[in-house]
């Protein structure tokens, strides 16, 4: 019989990280059916209004919201100390949600005055949610490399969102410092290297080792990993902002961090004691492994001599395709996986320990499910990837339905583990006679 989850006491109220992951889930849904609806936005160059539009809906709607909750459940457990205010994340929700939604309608209409408005409330959400991180960690007892790796994500988001207010107001002004296409490049940088991944890789290396019960192998290998993405990005950030020719050179120091990652984590996952690899793991492994394509296709991108034609134009949807659908999405798929069972689970049953009989969180979802979901998105996002390098927008449309189809066997899945909240399914313990005797 499997062992019971135990409560953390220094996880928050279940209700706060729930609500930022079910309305990020509500946002995934609504991107990829808007791109079911409108696969031009694929198979044509990314600088328009609609591309902006939608990826804003997946970089704040989805991706934030669910690793902002995320990060509010889990920077607590993983570092061993309590979260500073749950009142303040309660406030940088509501901020959130108002921003994103107003700012993914401003970008479709492409009225930029009202960008910077709502992009402004998104901020201040932003703000507290640095500032709610930032006292957490003042508080942990001593520093380790998955501190420092959450501390420089939440310095890059500020940075991505210092750098998004700026092209927000550099529309209206007559003259531009730096080329509109560098300068929208740096952002996307800032936002999904700095802050995504880089959270990505420091959460990982607490909560890999603890699901397959392993250590970390190599704690100055996994020092290096964050340090060199670190460097990294911030020369990518300068090279690409001014057109520097020294783009190659961070994006390989970029590489060399994410190839120390890969190691750190192969290490880690050669000394696990459990053998069995579940499928939410398998989610998350699978997203990792996409890092080595979207390098590659990062390092040919970063060539200053790279001329620009329709295929090199349309590697650049793709690079941002599978680095924010591949990599991101599918890392995070992953986690939901391990991590709403168990709020959920912990939420309705952790109070019947010992006096009813409750079921495991293998019980909650079905691996049918999980294994449909998991092969039909790798199925999607590859013919996806394809008919975006060729723009071709019939098959870009199909495969974004196989995304949707992933996605509605997901939501189903997240669907039977959220009945929990509303109807538990407890049972009476069933006593074990004494021994010679008789009930």
């Amino acid at each position: 019989m499997k062992q019971a989850p135990v409560a953390n006491p220094h996880a928050p109220s279940v209700s706060l990280p729930l609500r930022f992951l079910l309305t990020g889930m509500l946002a995934l849904l609504a991107g990829v059916a808007w791109l079911v609806w409108r696969p031009d936005i694929l198979a044509q160059y990314h600088y328009n209004q609609y591309v902006i539009a939608v990826t804003h809906l997946f970089t704040l709607g989805w991706i934030c919201s669910v690793i902002m909750g995320a990060m509010y459940q889990l920077v607590p457990v993983a570092l061993e100390t309590k979260l500073y205010s749950e009142r303040l994340a309660c406030w940088h929700y509501v901020l959130h949600v108002v921003g994103f939604i107003g700012m993914v309608g401003m970008f479709w209409i492409w009225d930029m005055k009202q960008v910077g408005h709502f992009g402004s409330v998104v901020s201040a959400g932003m703000i507290l949610f640095v500032i709610n991180l930032g006292r957490t960690l003042a508080r942990i007892p001593r520093w380790n490399v998955i501190a420092y790796a959450v501390a420089a994500s939440l310095f890059w988001l500020l940075m991505a969102m210092l750098a998004g207010l700026y092209l927000a107001a550099d529309k209206s002004w007559v003259f531009s410092l730096f080329n509109p296409i560098s300068q929208m490049h740096a952002h996307a940088h800032l936002g999904v290297l700095g802050f995504f991944v880089m959270m990505l890789v420091g959460v990982s290396y607490k909560l890999v080792p603890m699901f397959v019960l392993s250590d970390l192998q190599n704690r100055r290998r996994a020092g290096w990993s964050i340090g060199l993405l670190n460097t990294g990005l911030l020369g990518s950030f300068v090279t690409i902002l001014i057109g520097s020719r020294w783009k190659p050179a961070f994006a390989l120091v970029v590489t060399a961090g994410l190839a120390l990652y890969g190691w750190e984590m192969m290490a880690i996952l050669r000394a696990r004691k459990r053998r069995q690899v579940d499928w939410g793991l398998k989610y998350f492994l699978t997203a990792i492994s996409l890092l080595l394509p979207v390098s590659v296709i990062g390092l040919v991108l970063s060539w200053p001599d790279l001329p620009l034609t329709t295929l090199t134009a349309q590697l650049e949807n793709v690079y941002g395709f599978l680095a924010l659908i591949g990599v991101v999405t599918l890392a995070i798929l992953g986690m939901l996986y391990k991590i709403i069972p168990f709020l959920v689970w912990y939420g309705s049953y952790s109070q019947e320990i010992g006096r009813s009989k409750v079921p495991s969180l293998a019980d909650l979802y079905s691996p049918q499910l999980q294994t449909a979901g998991y092969w039909t998105f790798l199925a999607g996002l590859t013919a996806a990837s394809v008919a975006t390098a060729l723009g071709h927008e019939q098959a870009v449309r199909w495969g974004c339905v196989l995304l949707a189809a992933s996605l509605f066997f997901f939501a189903v899945n997240m669907v039977r583990i959220l009945t929990h909240l509303v109807r538990p399914r407890i049972e009476p313990l069933t006593l074990r006679p004494a021994h010679g005797g008789n009930l």
